[in-house]
């Protein structure tokens, strides 16, 4: 099947196409867009020079992928981009900017779901089967991991990272790295781990009870996280998992601090 274009759009010459394209009415691809296979273009949508989807992605009405970044010094005559994975759905409203550096590009990875009126910044770098929700705000060069969830209304700080499988609540402010497997609300408070998405992705319960274990090692005891993350894999007591060894890794780099305990003890299993 060949692509499906609605006779009101604008379709730049020297876009790239594969089967099965559809772009709705008084939508926009620009010259230097590539679509992969089964994508689909709604109508008033613009996706801009310089982006790559993947195949079987979905531009929601009236989002802008690609656009100029938010940073007073930048050189509009910058080549540059947003790459975007395959079975991506990009919702409503939702804007997406591209690097601001020679030939690099703002990613978003594989089965990622950016709800309605979501905006990833600059050189954000997000991984594959994250969620993040209506409203969330992703700050420049911000990282999210793989598997994360962002709740509505989030707001992130650049230079920002949030370790695989974080949730991170509506509303939350978070200027601070968040950990692997951590569930964190309100500014920079962790609350725990997150205890129903290890369960939803079939983690066992040495893993769970692994990173309960890690998760003490780092908040419950005297001297910041770095040290004690530090000291508690120079002991060789812990990890006993690679998800353990992942967690207590993360501390070892990072610039901006990291988000505070709430409470003296990890949450149990069923809470």
């Amino acid at each position: 099947m060949t692509a499906s274009i609605h006779e009101t759009a604008i379709l730049g010459a020297g876009a790239k196409l594969g089967s099965n394209v559809r772009i709705g009415p008084y939508a926009i691809v620009e010259d230097e867009v590539e679509l992969g296979s089964d994508c689909f273009v709604e109508a008033h949508a613009i996706v801009k020079n310089g982006t790559v989807l993947g195949d079987g992605c979905r531009v929601g009405h009236f989002a802008v992928v690609g656009g100029e970044p938010q940073y007073l010094a930048f050189d509009p005559s910058t080549s540059s981009g947003v790459k975007v994975g395959k079975g991506t759905r990009i919702g409503e409203g939702v804007t997406i900017h591209r690097s601001i550096r020679e030939k690099e590009v703002t990613c978003v990875g594989d089965n990622v779901f950016l709800m309605g009126y979501s905006h990833v910044a600059h050189d954000c770098l997000v991984g594959d089967q994250v969620v993040v929700a209506n409203g969330a705000l992703l700050g420049g060069h911000v990282e999210l991991g793989k598997y994360c969830f962002v709740g509505g209304g989030a707001a992130f700080h650049q230079f920002v990272r949030v370790g695989d499988g974080a949730m991170v609540g509506g509303m939350a402010e978070v200027s601070a790295d968040v950990p692997p497997f951590v569930t964190v609300a309100r500014r920079n408070l962790a609350c725990g781990l997150n205890l129903v998405g290890l369960r939803r992705r079939e983690f066992s319960q040495e893993v769970i009870g692994d990173l309960k274990e890690c998760y003490r090692a780092v908040y419950f005891h005297e001297g910041n996280p770095q040290s004690r993350a530090e000291e508690t894999l120079a002991s060789g007591e812990l990890p006993s998992t690679s998800q353990g060894r992942e967690f207590l890794e993360f501390f070892l780099s990072g610039e901006r601090g990291f988000v505070r305990n709430r409470k003296k003890q990890v949450p149990e299993d069923d809470s």
